[in-house]
């Protein structure tokens, strides 16, 4: 078969994926940006421009920290040895040292020759011949040979792009963070043909022991580096992964606020091919074991109890978090309005399936005017137990509805529910108390799937649509999402009440939900209250549950009245938070677009070709 023969068979293997994963509309809108890309699309979208790198070649950097670019080589092969080479004499800033570490066999010498000339060249590389121990001891050999105050970490076959030095040079000098990261690019022979970016989240604590969503370009601290004790062999495979959260380990020790630094530019460029981890972590098998090793180390080291098992795509972890004994309780609240027949469905989802035992039901009556709704209720107590009936009087809002039902619970934790959510897998409601019950967790949300198998909510992501928005909402149940955000237990700024677990004493602590926020966005306010008072809001697959909200129902928009409702409850997101704060989600990237809810890139990535 000839080359393009081949690439055609496995674009259309990857077509064929796509459409059973996300849907027939997901494929034509991601074909479309291939073909425009391919053949309209600008050169080095991800590349800054010329006048950019001028001033940084132009700027003063005697400031800077010197960062050393550790290599560890073996079997490079020659071209790829060389454009890396290439790459780091291109930087815009002076100051970094590259130390390689050669361990490759004597049937490929040209690595030694290529590399001990461009040493006699360029003071600033150092190179050495070293025992092939496996890539943490190769690694930690380089280290030992570095002069800089920190440290970076490079394949021996991917590229730096020209202002990685600079820009993480001057964001540690302005900030002294100790440990930084950026985002990525994977290309396959040319950088400035990038097929595809990582843009990652800012520092997502949850995420990170999921999976090592940070990779490439990190850099931090020589001292952080040798007080943890450098990269561990018996992590081979996952040896970065386990050294992130050691090191994060270590500066959150001395100081319980510190955290990496995300610096949202591409600074690094990882090449695709056969037998590397940017090609998916098949072509690695062992991986995941050592993934498995170093999250649970980490557990270890901090006191947290819980087990570690693979994740839902290879690579990923899942933590079975322990849960205290006895088990808390769960107060359930259930606003309702007539619609028995979608209570019903929810109640009986709620009591045949979940396996979580103790939890009381709080159905909180809201103005229902058809006669057979009372009759119902006064089945509810002797038909579910702990399930008991409260009347709320008074004109709608989600938020009074809920904070009255709040009056009437018991638990340590609360669960608000929609009526028409029904329950699909026995642990939900295990796995979100579970995730609630980690330190400086305030709430957890589920993962709702409309009745057609396509994602509802899987965490809101402020600033989407100008305000707030669903992560994937639309996408096919089962794929793995953007960078595996649909697979992974995650951090988010706030997801949805139709099912959230919210820690009983966090929400006393914030006085529940806001009255301001009628209809919408209180879901979006309690989190951002709660973030703001110190805690997390987390997010996980693992509780699976069917919302039967309609797909087609109608817009506020198209109701006079409800529609200056809704522009109110808009300003006071905004004035209560301030429009930059919301339009820039932590645990989103500015380079990725705010008009769609699919992860798909910003049509304006001019931060990329200006960097500031």
């Amino acid at each position: 078969m000839n080359l393009q023969a081949k690439r055609l068979r496995e674009l259309a293997g990857y077509a064929r994926t796509l459409t059973r994963e996300q849907g027939p509309g997901v494929m034509a809108v991601r074909a479309l940006g291939f073909f425009k890309r391919r053949f309209f699309g600008k050169r080095a979208r991800y590349w800054p421009g010329k006048q950019a790198l001028a001033a940084q070649r132009a700027a003063d950097c005697s400031a800077l920290p010197l960062i050393s670019i550790l290599v560890p080589l073996y079997n490079t092969p020659e071209p790829y040895l060389k454009a890396l080479l290439d790459s780091v004499q291109a930087q815009t800033s002076p100051r970094w040292q590259l130390v390689l570490a050669d361990a490759s066999d004597p049937d490929h010498p040209g690595v030694g020759e290529l590399a001990r000339a461009r040493a006699a060249q360029d003071g600033r590389i150092v190179y050495r011949r070293i025992e092939n121990r496996g890539i943490a001891a190769n690694t930690n050999a380089a280290a030992a040979l570095a002069d800089g105050d920190y440290l970076a970490l490079a394949d021996h076959d991917d590229l730096l792009a020209p202002h990685a030095i600079y820009m993480m040079g001057r964001a540690a000098a302005e900030t002294g963070a100790g440990f930084l990261y950026s985002d990525e690019a994977l290309f396959r022979k040319d950088p400035k043909k990038a097929h595809v970016a990582h843009f990652k989240p800012d520092y997502a604590p949850d995420y990170l022991m999921a999976c090592n969503y940070i990779c490439h370009l990190a850099v931090f601290r020589k001292s952080l580096f040798e007080q943890v004790g450098g990269e561990r062999s018996e992590c081979d495979g996952a040896q970065d992964h386990d050294l992130f959260l050691r090191i994060i380990d270590a500066m959150q020790a001395a100081d319980p606020a510190a955290a990496p630094l995300h610096i949202p530019q591409v600074l690094y460029y990882w090449r695709v091919h056969a037998g590397s981890t940017s090609g998916g972590t098949g072509a690695k098998p062992y991986v995941q074991q050592a993934a498995i090793r170093a999250v649970s180390d980490h557990l270890a080291a901090t006191g947290r109890r819980g087990t570690v098992e693979a994740g839902r795509f290879p690579g990923t972890c899942h933590v079975q978090w322990a849960i205290d004994d006895p088990a808390p309780l769960v107060s359930i609240l259930i606003p309702n309005k007539d619609h028995t027949e979608d209570l019903e469905t929810c109640l009986h989802s709620l009591y045949a399936k979940t396996f979580y035992e103790p939890f009381e039901v709080i159905v909180i009556e809201n103005n229902s005017t058809d006669p057979a709704t009372a009759a119902y209720y006064k089945t509810l107590p002797d038909r579910y137990e702990n399930c008991r009936v409260v009347g709320y009087t008074g004109g709608f809002n989600f938020s009074r509805i809920n904070n009255f039902g709040r009056r009437f619970a018991h638990g340590k934790y609360l669960l608000l529910l929609n009526n028409d959510i029904e329950v699909i897998n026995g642990e939900w409601l295990t796995q979100m108390v579970a995730e609630a019950g980690q330190p400086g967790v305030a709430a957890c949300g589920a993962m709702l799937y409309y009745p057609d198998d396509t994602i509802q909510h899987a965490g809101i992501i402020t600033g989407l649509g100008g305000y707030a928005g669903h992560s994937h909402k639309y996408h096919r149940r089962g794929s793995s999402g953007y960078l595996f955000r649909l697979a992974t237990v995650q951090d988010f700024s706030a997801c949805t009440a139709a099912c959230l677990l919210v820690r009983t004493a966090a929400w006393d602590a914030v006085h529940g939900m806001d009255e301001g926020f009628t209809v919408a966005f209180n879901d979006v306010d309690l989190c951002l209250r709660l973030r703001q008072a110190g805690w997390r809001i987390l997010w996980t697959p693992y509780a699976e549950l069917y919302h039967h909200e309609s797909k087609s129902r109608g817009s506020d928009e198209e109701d006079p009245e409800k529609k200056r409702r809704f522009a109110g409850e808009q300003a006071r997101l905004y004035e209560r938070f301030g429009r930059e704060a919301i339009l820039h989600d932590p645990y989103y990237n500015p380079n990725l677009s705010l008009d769609y809810e699919d992860f798909r890139e910003s049509g304006d990535l001019r931060r990329l070709k200006n960097p500031e």
